[in-house]
């Protein structure tokens, strides 16, 4: 699990310029995340990342369709 959030983190960190406050904040949220669905029992170290990927994202609004552009028409 340790694997898969520092994953999560170094790629987040990537997409993202963030203060070190930031980071932190992140790295907790998304460590209860995977926390939530290790103990439900995904076991798979690319799902967990792939999973903490989309969660950041969705909590910093990257993946808000309307301000990509998409309208649904």
């Amino acid at each position: 699990m340790q694997a898969a959030i520092d994953r999560i983190m170094q790629t987040y960190d990537l997409l993202l310029n963030r203060t070190s406050a930031a980071s932190d904040e992140a790295r907790a949220k998304v460590t209860e995340y995977v926390q939530t669905l290790f103990d439900a029992g995904e076991r798979d170290t690319h799902r967990l990342t792939v999973c903490g990927l989309t969660y950041l994202r969705q909590l910093d609004g990257s993946t808000d369709h309307v301000k990509a552009g998409y309208t649904g028409l």
